[in-house]
Protein backbone atom coordinates (compact mmCIF):
# COMPACT_ATOMS: atom_id res chain seq x y z
CA UNK A 1 0.00 0.00 0.00
CA UNK A 2 1.11 3.29 -0.54
CA UNK A 3 0.97 5.23 3.05
CA UNK A 4 3.72 7.38 5.17
CA UNK A 5 6.21 5.96 5.68
CA UNK A 6 6.37 2.93 2.31
CA UNK A 7 8.22 3.26 -1.18
CA UNK A 8 8.78 1.77 -3.96
CA UNK A 9 10.72 2.69 -7.04
CA UNK A 10 10.43 2.06 -11.07
CA UNK A 11 7.93 1.40 -12.75
CA UNK A 12 7.73 -2.25 -12.40
CA UNK A 13 5.28 -2.56 -9.61
CA UNK A 14 1.39 -2.38 -9.84
CA UNK A 15 -0.11 -1.86 -6.60
CA UNK A 16 -3.55 -2.95 -7.96
CA UNK A 17 -2.41 -6.55 -8.85
CA UNK A 18 0.19 -7.01 -6.77
CA UNK A 19 2.43 -7.82 -9.31
CA UNK A 20 5.96 -7.09 -10.27
CA UNK A 21 6.85 -6.95 -13.78
CA UNK A 22 10.16 -7.18 -14.99
CA UNK A 23 11.41 -3.84 -17.21
CA UNK A 24 14.70 -5.94 -18.43
CA UNK A 25 15.94 -10.01 -18.37
CA UNK A 26 18.20 -10.38 -15.42
CA UNK A 27 18.06 -11.96 -11.94
CA UNK A 28 16.05 -10.68 -9.48
CA UNK A 29 16.10 -10.68 -5.77
CA UNK A 30 12.39 -11.35 -4.30
CA UNK A 31 11.31 -10.68 -0.76
CA UNK A 32 7.87 -10.73 0.92
CA UNK A 33 6.80 -10.84 4.71
CA UNK A 34 3.23 -11.36 5.11
CA UNK A 35 1.34 -10.84 8.95
CA UNK A 36 -1.31 -13.24 8.68
CA UNK A 37 -4.58 -12.96 11.33
CA UNK A 38 -7.29 -15.61 11.16
CA UNK A 39 -10.64 -13.91 10.18
CA UNK A 40 -12.39 -16.50 12.51
CA UNK A 41 -11.07 -17.69 16.06
CA UNK A 42 -10.72 -21.64 16.16
CA UNK A 43 -13.42 -23.08 18.25
CA UNK A 44 -12.16 -24.77 22.03
CA UNK A 45 -10.97 -28.13 20.53
CA UNK A 46 -10.37 -27.70 16.97
CA UNK A 47 -6.96 -29.46 15.87
CA UNK A 48 -4.27 -27.22 14.10
CA UNK A 49 -3.31 -31.07 12.78
CA UNK A 50 -1.77 -30.66 9.02
CA UNK A 51 -2.65 -27.15 9.15
CA UNK A 52 -0.23 -25.39 7.19
CA UNK A 53 0.58 -21.86 5.75
CA UNK A 54 2.91 -21.71 2.09
CA UNK A 55 4.08 -18.95 0.52
CA UNK A 56 5.19 -18.98 -2.66
CA UNK A 57 6.75 -16.00 -5.28
CA UNK A 58 5.90 -17.41 -8.57
CA UNK A 59 6.78 -15.95 -12.27
CA UNK A 60 3.77 -15.38 -14.46
CA UNK A 61 1.42 -17.16 -11.67
CA UNK A 62 2.95 -20.57 -12.67
CA UNK A 63 4.35 -21.90 -9.21
CA UNK A 64 5.60 -24.93 -11.00
CA UNK A 65 8.70 -26.65 -9.29
CA UNK A 66 12.12 -24.99 -9.64
CA UNK A 67 10.66 -21.68 -11.09
CA UNK A 68 9.08 -20.33 -7.93
CA UNK A 69 10.49 -19.36 -4.67
CA UNK A 70 8.68 -21.24 -1.29
CA UNK A 71 8.62 -21.42 2.43
CA UNK A 72 6.04 -23.59 3.85
CA UNK A 73 5.14 -23.01 7.89
CA UNK A 74 2.85 -25.29 10.42
CA UNK A 75 0.79 -22.94 12.15
CA UNK A 76 0.54 -22.98 15.74
CA UNK A 77 -1.98 -24.17 17.39
CA UNK A 78 -1.63 -21.31 20.48
CA UNK A 79 -2.22 -18.35 18.33
CA UNK A 80 -4.40 -16.48 15.71
CA UNK A 81 -1.30 -14.14 14.18
CA UNK A 82 1.18 -15.56 12.01
CA UNK A 83 4.28 -14.02 10.55
CA UNK A 84 5.58 -15.81 7.60
CA UNK A 85 8.89 -14.87 4.54
CA UNK A 86 10.18 -16.12 1.96
CA UNK A 87 13.29 -14.43 -0.08
CA UNK A 88 15.33 -15.72 -3.09
CA UNK A 89 16.30 -15.09 -6.35
CA UNK A 90 14.36 -15.63 -9.84
CA UNK A 91 15.56 -14.96 -13.21
CA UNK A 92 12.76 -12.93 -15.48
CA UNK A 93 12.39 -11.73 -19.16
CA UNK A 94 11.66 -8.49 -19.92
CA UNK A 95 7.59 -8.30 -19.50
CA UNK A 96 7.74 -11.31 -17.29
CA UNK A 97 5.64 -10.38 -13.87
CA UNK A 98 5.98 -12.05 -10.53
CA UNK A 99 3.59 -11.72 -7.55
CA UNK A 100 2.94 -13.65 -4.22
CA UNK A 101 0.57 -16.63 -3.50
CA UNK A 102 -1.07 -18.43 -0.15
CA UNK A 103 -1.75 -21.85 -0.05
CA UNK A 104 -3.90 -22.12 3.41
CA UNK A 105 -5.00 -25.43 3.94
CA UNK A 106 -6.13 -24.35 7.83
CA UNK A 107 -9.56 -24.38 8.64
CA UNK A 108 -10.43 -21.15 8.98
CA UNK A 109 -10.05 -17.95 6.98
CA UNK A 110 -6.88 -15.64 7.00
CA UNK A 111 -6.13 -12.47 5.96
CA UNK A 112 -3.08 -10.51 4.97
CA UNK A 113 -2.61 -7.78 7.09
CA UNK A 114 -1.08 -4.30 6.76
CA UNK A 115 2.57 -3.56 7.09
CA UNK A 116 2.69 -7.07 5.20
CA UNK A 117 5.68 -6.41 1.62
CA UNK A 118 6.50 -7.58 -1.45
CA UNK A 119 10.07 -6.24 -2.89
CA UNK A 120 11.77 -7.15 -5.79
CA UNK A 121 15.54 -5.83 -6.83
CA UNK A 122 17.17 -6.03 -10.34
CA UNK A 123 20.94 -7.90 -9.08
CA UNK A 124 22.08 -8.45 -12.55
CA UNK A 125 21.73 -8.86 -16.48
Amino acid sequence: PESEGMFHRGPGLNLTSGQYTAPMAGYYTFSSTLHIVRREPRRKGQGCRGSRLRVLICVQSRCQHNSNLETVSRLESGGDRFTISVTGTLYLQAGQYASVFVDNTAGSPLTVQSGSDFSAILLGV
